[in-house]
């Protein structure tokens, strides 16, 4: 298949991108890294009567720690996310993450802001900055504004993002020394976007957690932060038993899409699995990852 014909436009600046997409609205897309969207042109299933190509913007890529917080423009390649060495620390859970994003070759063409802004609920990065607590800076010919992951993604491919505006930047907030991350995930082969995936990201002092922050991804029609695992956690010294208590009330609580690889209770299952396996390195309890969760 061929896409349809489009009117092709190269913006060198975020002002220019923003007077394009304020100018033609709808009736644009915008072409980042294009991993999923030339696709979805080449089988119609994507019809713009105009594609606003923003590679060659300026400002819009590169990863910056600036007063604590990483900051990752929304046109960094996942490729260049995965090896960078500031990614450590609680920052890891990013690097975990982004390894499990197609292949080598996807994550060198494809773009961190690209794959937020498609919103795929199985697809990891959305999971991993929403553990984090990132902030999503959107900019219009207006203003800035900035954006939580769980006001953010809306749905199945749907984000908050107005016909006129740009996903520019990710900012990750520092979480203490001595945090420990997890992302974990089944899928159908190495590559594949996620079953089930689930983020996990925990601050311990003196035994007790501190701060946590743990998320799913092909659990719902968007990512799903997990507030009662969290909240669970806060305060306490967590052992096995209360890991396994906590993963499993809240993938009851699921009510996953069937499809054809499995029914929904499948995906509460690996859900079940996943929580426990992710919190149990989190949290670093012994012994958790081995206690059932049925």
């Amino acid at each position: 298949m061929k896409p349809g014909l489009f009117d092709y436009f190269t913006p060198t600046s975020i002002p220019e991108t923003l007077e394009l997409l304020r100018e033609y609205g709808g009736d644009a897309k915008v072409l980042a890294g294009g991993q999923s969207l030339v696709p979805m042109l080449n089988f119609r299933l994507a019809r713009p009567a105009q594609l606003v190509d923003i590679n060659h913007v300026a400002g819009l890529d590169g990863i910056a720690v600036e007063d604590g917080t990483l900051r990752i423009g929304a046109m960094t390649r996942q490729r260049t996310l995965e090896a960078n060495p500031t990614a450590e620390g609680a920052w890891g859970l990013l690097h975990e993450a982004v390894g499990h994003v197609g292949h080598v070759q996807i994550r060198t063409r494809g773009t961190v802001g690209g794959s937020l802004a498609h919103a795929d609920p199985a697809a990891e990065l959305p999971a991993a900055v929403s553990a984090l607590g990132a902030t999503l800076v959107v900019q219009r010919a207006d203003g800035t504004r900035e954006v939580a992951p769980e006001e953010f993604f809306e749905g199945y491919f749907t984000t908050s993002l107005a016909e006129d505006e740009l996903l520019t930047e990710i900012r990750v907030p520092a979480w203490p020394s001595g945090t420990r991350s997890c992302f974990l995930e089944v899928s159908r082969r190495r590559g594949d976007f996620a079953q089930v995936a689930v983020a996990a990201v925990v601050a311990r002092s003196d035994g007790r957690v501190t701060r946590a922050g743990v998320a799913l991804a092909g659990a719902a029609a968007s990512t799903v932060q997990a507030h009662s695992i969290v909240d669970g956690l806060i305060g306490s010294e967590p052992d096995a038993g209360t890991i396994a208590e906590l993963a499993g009330n809240f993938a009851a609580e699921l009510d996953p899409p069937p499809d054809i690889h499995g029914p929904a209770e499948y995906r509460r299952h690996l859900a079940r699995h996943l929580l426990q396996r992710a919190l149990a390195e989190a949290t670093g309890t012994p012994g958790a990852a081995r206690t059932s969760a049925a």
